[in-house]
């Protein structure tokens, strides 16, 4: 399970980004793991109460969004969730895509008391 040494990286830049802006607690930290990323959010939110505490985050309020596998369909040029449509183009039937987005694991937001 990677999820645990991507939360305490997450802990780390978080309080960085903290202290650089003179914050003394966070309320929440906002995350997006794309639809198609090999970070499972469920793993993410288990781990997060450990990762957090004894830090600025303990306590912490953890949001995390998934967006959409949004690809273009190669043939025909539609765009579409790719998992939604279970990698099948809803307009031509193509099965080829080019992503634009899904993979993501990033911090999205941190929310200062």
């Amino acid at each position: 399970m990677h999820e645990l040494g991507l939360v305490v990286e997450v802990v780390r830049i978080v309080e960085d980004v903290a202290r650089e802006q003179g914050l003394t607690k966070i309320e929440a930290v906002v995350l997006r793991i794309g639809a198609l990323s090999p970070v499972v959010p469920h793993y993410v939110e288990k781990c997060f109460p450990a990762a957090t505490h004894g830090t600025l985050l303990e306590g912490a309020r953890l949001e995390i969004e998934v967006p959409p596998a949004n690809g273009r369909c190669r043939a025909c040029g539609a765009v579409a969730d790719v998992v939604a449509n279970r990698r099948t183009c809803p307009d031509c039937g193509g099965k080829e895509w080019e992503l634009h987005g899904g993979r993501e694991f990033s911090i999205h937001r941190i929310v200062a008391c």
